[in-house]
């Protein structure tokens, strides 16, 4: 049994690892705020979550456990409204989102 739990912590370690680093190279490599925004939050709410799952699992049932649950409910809660906000912060201030160029590309048969 004991096995299995340190599989299953560590899958979801893993797992909440290659969000954040799928996260952190969208910061770097997406072209405009709003995008970048976007794989912020991706960080913030799936790869937090699956890390502190696979702590919670670790930890077991105490007040640790107990503790990252905590932490996991407010994350949840806060970080897309603060998301939100940020994203009417910065489109009343101005800042447009980069938009596809207008023009079709020419087909070539």
């Amino acid at each position: 049994m004991s096995m299995v739990r340190d599989l299953i912590s560590w899958g979801c370690l893993l797992a909440g690892g290659f969000f954040c680093l799928v996260g952190a190279v969208g910061l770097i490599r997406l072209p405009d705020f709003y995008t970048r925004m976007h794989a912020a939050s991706v960080i913030e709410t799936l790869g937090a979550a699956l890390i502190l799952a696979g702590l919670m699992i670790q930890a077991g049932l105490s007040l640790v456990a107990v503790k990252l649950a905590m932490i996991g409910l407010l994350i949840f809660f806060i970080s897309p409204a603060a998301t939100h906000a940020l994203a009417r912060a910065a489109l009343v201030r101005g800042v447009q989102p980069l938009l596809a160029s207008r023009e079709q590309p020419s087909s070539k048969r």
